[in-house]
């Protein structure tokens, strides 16, 4: 069997007539069914833009002039027209009907190619793509749980709302030309497949037609767009999103006007969302996204009321804290050493305040909602499970990842061979399973070495040569590294400057001053080092040459969050696990290049912890919304500015049609980017809320507020600012859930160790038993004297905090309480983990109800398929007979 190649060398093929037939027929591409008009009322299934200079009108006959002569822009922009006229060219050759306007002024042209697809293409390649089609209606029975809480107690709903043109659910099956008849409305041409689905049909034609090598990647709209060949290739939306001012009945609006009138509003914040409408309008995949993302925001909910109990009970502990009111009323009782060599010594009372503040963070209250947090992760991503299968299954795409899915349309233009599908039995393309091995790892080595570099000390690096690609890598590296240790200098030089500067005020809060605009700097470098690292990460993934685009995303995916991982909670993981634990002690501290290594602040790493959080995470989000909110505004704004600024000079305008197209309308907005970085802002707070959950209980209180303002701000974006993406079906979030996974296993261990080490939680209860239940004179036991060669030599005696004896060697205290704090990770570890695995073993992956419903409809497969077989050998008997 040979590999189909519609795309390329084929259309020749498949679009010639058949001198013997009569007519078309489906599942070719007859050269009647090419069309090519300059203006006509046909809706659109997809545009293509371009702009150009007046001066260089496509087909303009221009003097001809010595190669040599030819300035390297003009060669450039030669190039780009060969290559548009030969993909246009291909499209038409295709089948697909062809239809061109054109706006000018004075200074540009913009060109609109208008891309419809014939009835004979549509069913040719909706066979080809498996594209799954109705065979009978049934009524949506969808419902949320609250939904039917309310209706047992009698009462009404407050989440829920009545969004007219509910869309029905329906028994699909793949199409088949030669069973058109099975179909539900196939008389009805116009409206058989449904927008999205001309959509999908259109790009995978664009997405895989030549336009000059192969072998040198020169095919597909795609690498067009990057080569500035086209400006934008879109769907069209289905009209205004605004609704008319004569109040349209609901059940006249377009589906564009419902999502904004009953989902992308702001008032439509405490409704849920419509998904069956975001499905049919956006395609699966974007409508998990929002489904994913209005679970996990109800999900906030209750975290973030435990929380913010939580906190309100550090609030009380810190008011009636012994240690607190001993280092409150010490005055002059505690003489701390200095904290630099020419810095004075200073009292533990003028630290009173943040000490208390601390408190706020550090208390017995944090176990418990650490485990309330590592349990909760557990149980959503349980109920995620058996949410997303529900969806799975009532739009159809339970198998789509296993069996439907076709290889991606650049894949497919690039692979070097063909290989039969083992599952379809379809010969597809195939690219060799060593050669992906390769690259792949040598991608997870470039992964492997970003991180070991990022959180190891600087080194040169070597490059080897004529390693292109690896001298950019270690060039990547270096500028990491240099980053996350430049943070760390420029901690420690702050608060040596502070100290010195003489006012009290500010010498008393070097520590907290040097870490509070740490945390705002590396915010800065987090938002920098990001769009290295996605760049890198592309490059990688389109190296390793992905068969799907599941498998694509999941590859990138993979690969970006590991280098976000790394750049958003390196410093994080540092203040908490690193910081004030290579400190040293009075006359043998350590240092960094020449610097003293950084001790823990007044108030303990915790909750400079916590601080660090908030500003990365607030900070993230808030400047995330503002972008979300202000940019789109602005570029939107330019582009109308633009383009409305041009005298229509098309036909439209010659006839007096005054409105503005929606193509032009439609190119007013902004490009559709896709999910990723929805996804990773999301993932990211995920981990916020649940690795480092010990240090900040408010953390899920400020995801949910973040959140509740990111759906509808989402929402606005896709049906009112950005230009419709194309539809595209998937089966669930991908590798987003399998990196969930991971984050809430890192989540107990991280908070079993902040527990241990870095909260005073232990060494209190250590002290209430083995000292005083009340923990009078607590202080004291923290503090150590400084070693007597110092005191000797700098003719003071001070302490330090730490469990040392006067030799600086550490005491059996320490050696207590660590035995304390690795048998509390243990246990800790164990008794989460084994709960978690029991919740995991209680809660089913899919529902009850709904295996009861897949094995019905499996049954009535087979019984409507043993009725079809008897059938069959009824007419043939009877023809037989006769």
């Amino acid at each position: 069997m040979q590999r189909k190649k519609i795309k390329a060398d084929d259309h020749a093929n498949l679009m010639g007539e058949d001198q013997n037939a009569k007519g078309p027929y489906y599942g070719s591409l007859s050269q009647a069914s090419i069309e090519i008009s300059e203006l006509s009322l046909l809706v659109p299934d997809f545009v293509l833009v371009w702009e150009a200079d007046p001066q260089e009108q496509e087909g303009q006959n221009e003097e001809t002039t010595a190669e040599s002569e030819v300035p390297r822009w003009r060669r450039a922009v030669d190039v780009r027209k060969t290559w548009r006229k030969k993909f246009l060219n291909k499209l038409q050759a295709a089948g697909i009907c062809i239809e061109k306007h054109m706006v000018q002024d004075e200074k540009k042209v913009v060109h609109y190619v208008l891309l419809n697809a014939p009835w004979s293409v549509l069913c040719y390649y909706a066979e080809d793509l498996r594209l799954r089609l109705p065979l009978q209606a049934l009524p949506n029975q969808a419902s949320n749980w609250s939904d039917r809480v309310a209706k047992q107690l009698g009462v009404p709903s407050l989440l829920h709302e009545e969004v007219p043109n509910l869309p029905l659910d329906y028994y699909t099956c793949h199409f088949k030309v030669n069973k058109l008849a099975w179909f539900l409305g196939s008389n009805e041409q116009d409206t058989f497949f449904s927008s999205t689905q001309r959509h999908r049909i259109l790009y995978e034609i664009l997405a895989t037609t030549p336009y000059g090598h192969l072998k040198q990647g020169e095919v597909g709209v795609d690498r067009l767009l990057s080569e500035n060949v086209f400006a934008a290739a879109f769907p069209l939306h289905e009209g205004p999103f605004a609704v008319p001012a004569d109040r349209l009945a609901p059940e006249s609006l377009t589906e564009r006007q419902v999502l904004f009138q009953y989902w992308a509003r702001w008032q439509k914040w405490n409704r849920y969302q419509p998904l069956d409408h975001i499905r049919r309008y956006f395609g699966e995949k974007i409508a998990l996204y929002f489904a994913w993302l209005g679970f996990y925001t109800g999900w906030l909910l209750p975290a973030a009321v435990v929380g913010t109990l939580v906190f309100i009970a550090g609030i009380f502990l810190m008011l009636s804290d012994i240690p607190a009111q001993e280092i409150c009323e010490s005055k002059d009782q505690y003489q701390m050493c200095p904290l630099c060599k020419e810095c004075p010594q200073w009292q533990l009372s003028s630290i009173c305040s943040m000490f208390k503040a601390g408190r706020l963070f550090d208390h017995g209250g944090t176990i418990f909602f650490s485990i309330f947090m590592s349990l909760w992760a557990v149980t959503f991503l349980e109920y995620w499970k058996r949410m997303n299968a529900t969806l799975a299954h009532r739009w159809d795409c339970s198998d789509f990842e296993d069996i439907e899915e076709r290889p991606r349309p650049q894949f497919t233009a690039m692979a070097p061979m063909t290989m039969e599908n083992p599952i379809t039995g379809a010969e597809e393309p195939y690219f060799p399973k060593r050669n992906r091995v390769k690259r792949v790892t040598a991608g997870l080595m470039v992964i492997i070495m970003m991180v070991r570099n990022k959180l190891s000390s600087l080194k040169h690096p070597v490059v080897p040569d004529g390693k292109l690609m690896a001298a950019g890598l270690y060039l990547q590296i270096a500028v990491v590294v240099m980053f996350l240790i430049s943070i760390i200098l420029y901690r420690a030089i702050i608060s040596i400057l502070v100290s010195r500067s003489g006012n009290f005020l500010f010498v008393a809060s070097a520590s907290r001053i040097a870490s509070l605009t740490g945390s705002v700097v590396n915010l800065i470098f987090i938002l920098i080092l990001s769009k290295i690292y996605i760049a890198l990460a592309h490059f990688l993934t389109k190296w390793e040459m992905h068969r799907t685009q599941t498998k694509y995303e999941d590859a990138f995916t993979f690969k970006v969050f590991v280098f976000q991982f790394v750049n958003f909670y390196s410093s994080p993981i540092y203040i908490a696990f690193f910081k004030g634990r290579f400190v040293g002690y009075p006359g043998h501290y350590k240092t960094l290049l020449g610097i003293r290594n950084e001790d823990c602040g007044a108030g303990g790493c915790l909750i400079e912890l916590a601080q660090e959080l908030l500003v990365i995470m607030v900070g993230k989000q808030v400047i995330n919304n503002v972008q979300e909110i202000v940019i789109p505004k602005l570029k939107g704004w330019w582009q109308k500015y633009k383009l409305r600024s041009k005298k229509q000079k098309s036909k439209e305008a010659q006839l007096g049609l005054a409105q503005q197209v929606p193509w032009e309308s439609n190119y007013e907005l902004l490009v559709c980017e896709g999910l990723f970085d929805e996804y990773l802002e999301m993932v990211l707070q995920f981990g916020f809320i649940t690795i480092f959950v010990a240090a900040c209980p408010l953390a899920p209180l400020f995801a949910l507020l973040n959140n509740w303002v990111e759906i509808r701000l989402d929402a606005q974006k896709f049906v009112c600012e950005y230009r419709r993406p194309v539809a595209e079906r998937a089966q669930g979030i991908g590798i987003w859930f399998y990196i969930l996974e991971v984050i809430t296993h890192l989540a107990v261990i991280s908070n079993a160790f902040l527990i241990a080490f870095t909260s005073d939680f232990l060494p209190r209860l250590y002290y209430q038993y083995t000292r005083a239940s009340d923990l009078q004179g607590y202080v004291n036991f923290t503090l150590a004297y400084a070693p007597k060669h110092f005191a000797s030599q700098h003719n003071v005696t001070c302490r330090y905090r730490a469990y040392r004896d006067e030799n600086g060697r550490y005491s059996l205290t320490y050696w207590n309480l660590l035995a304390i704090r690795l048998g509390f990770i243990i246990v800790f570890e164990h008794v989460v983990f084994f709960i978690a695995r029991v919740i995991d073993l209680m809660v089913p992956d899919i529902p009850e109800s709904l295996e009861i419903k897949v094995k019905r409809e499996r049954y009535l497969a087979k019984q409507a398929l043993a009725e079809n077989q008897v059938n069959l050998r009824a007419s043939g008997l009877y023809s037989t007979a006769a």
